[in-house]
C-alpha cells in the first residue's frame, strides 16, 4: 500500500525480504561502488552453491556511524535466508528485513553526500509534520546504474516510520 504524505513523500508498507549486503569503509560518494563488486558477484555465482542470481532493483545504502556503509541488494522474491547460498566471500552475509512501514522522498540525480543530506532533512521533516516518529537513520535506494544521465536516475531516500497519518 502507498499513501501520500505530501511534500513529495509515499508511505510504503513493504513485506519481509531477504537482502544480501556488504560493509565498506571510506567517503560516502564512492561507497556504494566498492560494495557493489562483492555482491555482484555473489549473484554471479560466488557462492557455495555457483548459482547465480537475478539482479532485482534497488541497490540500497546505509551509512553507518563514521566512514562505514553497508551496501545492500534484494534477492528476488520468495528466497529466504534458508534457501540462499551460502557467500564465497565471508564480506557479503545473507540476511532477512521484517516487514515495515517506510516513509520514501523520491528525487532524480545521483546520490553525493550533499544531495542525501538534503534530501534526509526533508524526509524528516516531512515525515514529523504527518505525525509519524522515524525509526533509525535514513538510508538509499539507487534503482539505475551509474552510466545513466543524472537527470534521468531514480534515488530514493528512505526511513522506518511507526505512527498514524494525520489527516
Amino acid at each position: 500500500m502507498v499513501r501520500d504524505l505530501g511534500a513529495s513523500v509515499e508511505l510504503r508498507d513493504y513485506p519481509a525480504h531477504t537482502l544480501i549486503s556488504c560493509d565498506v569503509a571510506g567517503s560516502f560518494d564512492g561507497a556504494a561502488n566498492r560494495g557493489f563488486g562483492p555482491l555482484v558477484r555473489y549473484i554471479s555465482g560466488d557462492n557455495r552453491r555457483s548459482q547465480q542470481i537475478a539482479m532485482t532493483a534497488p541497490v540500497l545504502h546505509e551509512p553507518q556511524r563514521g566512514t562505514r556503509h553497508t551496501i545492500s541488494f534484494v534477492l528476488p522474491e520468495g528466497m529466504t535466508v534458508e534457501d540462499a547460498p551460502v557467500p564465497a566471500n565471508a564480506a557479503v552475509v545473507v540476511h532477512e528485513v521484517p516487514r515495515r512501514q517506510v516513509a520514501v522522498l523520491r528525487f532524480s540525480g545521483g546520490l553525493g553526500e550533499a544531495k542525501a543530506q538534503d534530501s534526509e532533512e526533508r524526509l524528516r521533516v516531512a515525515v514529523q509534520a504527518s505525525g509519524f516518529t522515524a525509526q533509525g537513520e535514513v538510508f538509499f535506494a539507487l534503482y539505475d546504474p551509474p552510466w545513466k544521465p543524472g537527470f534521468l536516475r531514480r534515488t530514493e531516500a528512505l526511513v522506518v516510520v511507526e505512527g498514524t497519518l494525520n489527516q
